[in-house]
């Protein structure tokens, strides 16, 4: 898929006409849009096509949802993203109508796919439909997106006019997912197991998003059996190295399920200069990790922290601790990508103490999930893939779903020991004498843990309706000796906000409600 490196739809799209010294001079084709009567000619046409809609996949703006969830923050205090942590948002907030038009554009680029691409001559029926099959994912993929942010939204299988966009009316949710589900499971029977081209859809990816969106659904017995379906493919495993998993050298490894492609010079991405500490080259800390998330990680013998025989220390809060603490975010003593030793305490003296500037971590903690040294000389031209599916979250997806629909047996204990026992993790296995409470407690800490900073933690927490408990409230970060007293840092001035009943489905943005009078508005809104 890099090798296509993603251009060809741009490339073509600035393609004119010749006009020339012809009669039909007035006779142009347009230059903001392709001519069917020059495109939809030929299989390359098909394929460059459908590069053109996996660009509407995410990137960089998952990581933004963490920042709005329990486990991160925000770092600047008047981004879009930081109002909504604060609850002071409405339907018109930039990041509210951007999800929701980037999507939907995604979907209108989806729709005049498949609807034309049957026009393409050719004797090699096969690449058609699987083609069409890719699109359709990436399809289902972005109403997920839809369904679980802004609950009943306008379901659209084929492109519309601009009349006809003026009268659209909300589609139920249930009936939202009842699509998803119907729409993966067709394109995973035409998809291939795997694909010559790295980061095009396969049928595992298919099939992993299905559970995906069951899961968000609570249709727990078809999240667990589209995530078995994945398990049973036994062509995925993890990858034994958490540590590596998101650098360059892992890149399209076993556990790698759906990522969205980039490639430095060409179809880049910023994410070592949006998330990388403040010291790499002035990078952003834009979303940094808080004390809620850092507290989570178990003892490496298993305990939490809290438990008085697991041998935590608050001398040395970061000793024994579950390696995946150290793998996603920057602690104390940590070697930086310029070689340098990562110090956040106030008065330290570092660019990336709390106290240099506005732009250093607010919470002495910076995320470390794909800050890479390769991108230190060009931090805003990286060319590493961003995970939006890996075989990790699948195991988990399995566990939850087996454990809510109350079908408790040993294949939830293996698959939750799996992801725990990685071989640079290696934390004990569960007991598999556990409750189905104690079990659900197990499998949403290691969602927690084994996904943060990668987008999930925002959608999990507003399903299983824990966000009025566990957002609202200051944000906490390191404790560091000050005058010899261990001092806890909170966030100045900031406090996260949530409220119960309003803010577990956006609202609809505002300009889409202008435009179209039939459309309603969520509740409190």
């Amino acid at each position: 898929m890099k090798n296509l490196k993603y251009t060809s739809w741009a490339i073509m799209m600035l393609i004119t006409g010749m006009m020339g010294c012809r009669e039909d001079l007035l006779t142009t084709v347009p230059n903001d849009r392709l001519s069917s009567e020059i495109f939809w000619k030929t299989e390359k046409d098909a394929i460059f096509a459908a590069n053109a809609v996996y660009t509407y996949l995410d990137s960089v703006n998952i990581f933004y949802f963490d920042g709005m969830s329990d486990i991160a923050h925000n770092n600047s205090v008047t981004s879009p993203e930081a109002l909504i942590e604060r609850g002071q948002f409405d339907p018109t907030y930039e990041r509210i109508r951007t999800e929701w038009t980037k999507s939907y554009a995604g979907i209108r680029a989806a729709n005049v796919y498949l609807e034309k691409v049957d026009e393409v001559q050719t004797n090699n029926k096969e690449i058609i439909t699987r083609l069409k099959s890719e699109v359709r994912v990436i399809r289902a993929y972005l109403y997920i997106k839809l369904a679980a942010l802004y609950g009943d939204v306008p379901l659209l299988e084929k492109s519309i006019t601009l009349e006809e966009s003026r009268n659209l009316v909300r589609t139920p949710v249930a009936q939202v997912w009842d699509f998803i589900y119907k729409e993966l499971g067709e394109a995973a029977t035409t998809l291939p197991v795997t694909q010559t081209d790295k980061g095009r859809v396969t049928k595992g990816a298919a099939l992993a998003l299905n559970a995906r969106g069951m899961l968000y659904a609570g249709r727990y017995e078809l999240a667990a059996q589209e995530s078995k379906k994945v398990i049973d493919l036994n062509i995925y495993k993890l990858y034994p190295s958490y540590s590596k998993l998101f650098s360059y050298a892992a890149e399209g490894n076993e556990e790698v399920i759906l990522d969205k492609q980039f490639v430095k010079n060409n179809y880049s991405t910023n994410v070592f200069q949006l998330f990388g500490p403040w010291s790499q080259r002035n990078s952003n800390s834009a979303v940094v990790p808080t004390r809620s998330l850092v507290d989570s990680y178990p003892m490496s013998n298993g305990k939490k922290i809290s438990d008085p025989t697991s041998g935590y220390s608050t001398a040395e809060p970061y000793k024994n601790r579950d390696p995946r603490l150290g793998y996603t975010i920057f602690i104390k003593g940590d070697k930086l990508p310029d070689g340098t030793i990562y110090n956040s305490d106030p008065g330290s003296g570092t660019s990336d103490a709390i106290d240099f500037s506005w732009f250093a971590t607010s919470t002495g903690y910076n995320m470390k999930k794909y800050i890479n040294p390769e991108d230190l000389e060009q931090p805003a031209n990286s060319g590493i893939n961003i995970i939006l599916m890996r075989y990790a979250d699948v195991l988990l997806m399995y566990a939850e779903s087996k454990i809510e629909s109350n079908s408790i047996d040993l294949t939830v204990y293996d698959a939750i020991n799996q992801v725990r026992r990685r071989a640079d993790v290696n934390l004990p296995p569960i007991s598999s004498t556990l409750s189905q409470t104690e079990l659900r407690e197990i499998v949403r800490n290691e969602r927690k843990t084994e996904l943060a900073m990668e987008g999930l933690r925002y959608f999990d927490i507003r399903r299983w309706k824990l966000s009025e408990s566990i957002i609202p409230g200051r944000v906490y970060g390191i404790t560091y000796m000050k005058n010899g007293v261990p001092t806890l840092i909170e966030v100045p001035a900031f406090e996260k906000v949530f409220n119960k009943n309003r803010d577990y489905l956006w609202p609809i943005p505002q300009r889409e409600m202008e435009l179209n009078a039939r459309l309603t508005q969520n509740q409190n809104w």
